[in-house]
């Protein structure tokens, strides 16, 4: 009986135990919240975003937990999404677009012990680190291809909001295109939305009733390269390949490949060893990808397009240098000289030979 009591009483000690431990361990589960400005089937930024999200839990498994909110406007709602993510105990929390940081530099204030990461912004604090990626590395290739490819000497591009991220996309695609064809034109049609497939959709026909044989954007979803497809013309898959959307249309693409960053970041929080870190990968790092080419560009220009994403990647092409003027004529880049990240970053300007006004 003497066995038998302590043979019980090790078990019920052993209970005991592992019902104390069990929480703990329930507790070591990270939360990893995400915050996107678009829908996740939207076939572009936030589609790509939610890739990465959807590899953490590859990655980690049942040491995570991913959860999301979709289509939260820029603004007062963002705060509002946040706050109720972080109240809802998350240890970390991504913010996927530029107009969500004062709302995420706001709501780190409140919650010093969660780990904010905001995409494409330059506010950083203690639990608030900044990343975004070089898209317009991806820019100058695909402005080359437009510049090979237009036969009318005009590129249609369908711009979001005039954020220096977005101009500095303008800028990179229409110096690549002018390198290798000095007569050609940009035609800019500025939405001033992320996604709206009906305004992407008529700023493409507006473009193309102006001229443009090739159209590019910086809006997220693939309402242009349906018309391009619809009408016989070219386009770029932006944020993600877009061949399903275009499969005659599409030359290329620039394709945002989060989900490296977004491991590595996940790692270092189980890890202790998370830090407010500001990263810009480009071609390099993989965080931008060049699509496959189309089998309708030239062997000639497909050989250029991959000889200047080889030399960005290896660092001895830099997109932005000189000489290069500003709009107005004045000089910005002299002949050799190179732009520093801190001109790119806050980049509020055309440069000579694009067409129209930058809105305010």
């Amino acid at each position: 009986m003497m066995i038998r009591r302590t043979a019980l009483g090790l078990l019920a000690a052993a209970a005991t135990a592992f019902a104390f431990a069990a929480p703990a361990e329930a507790a070591e589960k990270k939360k990893i919240g995400f915050i996107y400005v678009g829908p996740t089937g939207d076939f572009g930024w936030t589609h790509e975003h939610d890739i990465g999200r959807k590899a953490i839990e590859a990655e980690f498994g049942d040491l995570v937990e991913t959860s999301y909110l979709e289509n939260v406007p820029e603004g007062p709602d963002a705060e509002r999404a946040l706050r109720q993510m972080a109240q809802s105990g998350h240890d970390m929390i991504f913010t996927t677009s530029f107009g969500f940081m004062n709302p995420t530099v706001k709501v780190a204030k409140m919650f010093p012990e969660v780990k904010f990461e905001h995409a494409t912004g330059y506010k950083r604090a203690d639990n608030l680190a900044t990343y975004s990626s070089r898209f317009y590395e991806g820019r100058h290739v695909i402005g080359l291809i437009s510049g090979r490819m237009t036969k009318t000497d005009t590129v249609g591009y369908i711009a979001s909001f005039p954020i220096p991220e977005v101009v500095r996309g303008i800028n990179a695609a229409y110096l690549a295109a002018k390198s290798v064809n000095p007569a050609v034109k940009f035609k800019i049609i500025w939405v001033n939305t992320w996604f709206d497939p009906g305004k992407e959709a008529d700023a493409a026909n507006a473009l193309i009733e102006q001229g443009a044989d090739v159209i590019m954007q910086h809006t997220d979803s693939p309402a242009a390269m349906t018309i391009a497809e619809e009408k016989g013309i070219f386009a770029f898959g932006q944020a993600s390949d877009m061949m399903q959307f275009g499969p005659n249309a599409r030359l290329s693409s620039i394709i945002d490949n989060w989900s490296p960053y977004y491991i590595a970041r996940v790692q270092a929080l189980m890890d202790g060893t998370w830090e407010s870190t500001d990263t810009w990968g480009g071609i390099a790092s993989g965080m931008v990808e060049i699509g496959e080419f189309s089998a309708r560009m030239p062997a000639e220009v497909q050989a250029e397009a991959a000889a200047a994403r080889d030399a960005i990647a290896a660092g001895t092409l830099h997109v932005f240098t000189g000489p290069i003027n500003k709009q107005d004529g004045s000089v910005w880049l002299a002949a050799g000289e190179t732009a520093d990240d801190g001109t790119l970053l806050g980049m509020n300007f055309y440069v000579e030979g694009v067409e129209g006004e930058l809105p305010k």
